[in-house]
């Protein structure tokens, strides 16, 4: 375990700034892993955490561990928002996944989550890549 030979203590921060630089290096494998870490730790993961995640899932196109990941966040009541659900609707519109996509549009109306021109935008680029 890196982070307890580096004597850093486990916390939700620290978690939370090793996933996000996951992302720059699209290491999503690895931000997932740290994801899971973190519930076996026991230390919390917050809206951040879950958006940093799914950020890096997206980067890759990994829709399905996006999906999942904002599907995880309403069972855990954890607050699901405008950059959350577009950064999983990017990850659909990455791999031509425009059922998903759209099924997330619509989800973000019935949550009464704003949608803004990021989150058409991707979802119409599913739909045109998905055919």
């Amino acid at each position: 375990n890196t982070m307890a030979e580096a004597h850093v203590e486990k916390d939700t921060i620290t978690f939370n700034a090793a996933i996000s630089s996951c992302e720059t290096c699209r290491r999503w494998e690895l931000a997932l892993q740290l994801f899971g870490e973190m519930a076996n730790d026991r230390v919390e993961r917050n809206a951040i955490t879950h958006s940093a995640v799914i950020s890096t899932c997206e980067k890759v196109g990994a829709w399905m561990a996006a999906v999942q990941l904002l599907d995880d966040m309403a069972k855990g009541s954890v607050e699901r928002n405008t950059i959350t659900y577009s950064a999983a609707v990017s990850s659909c519109e990455k791999a031509g996944e425009w059922g998903p996509a759209l099924r997330l549009l619509g989800e973000m109306a019935v949550d009464r989550v704003e949608r803004n021109t990021i989150t058409y935008n991707a979802a119409i680029s599913a739909c045109q890549k998905g055919g």
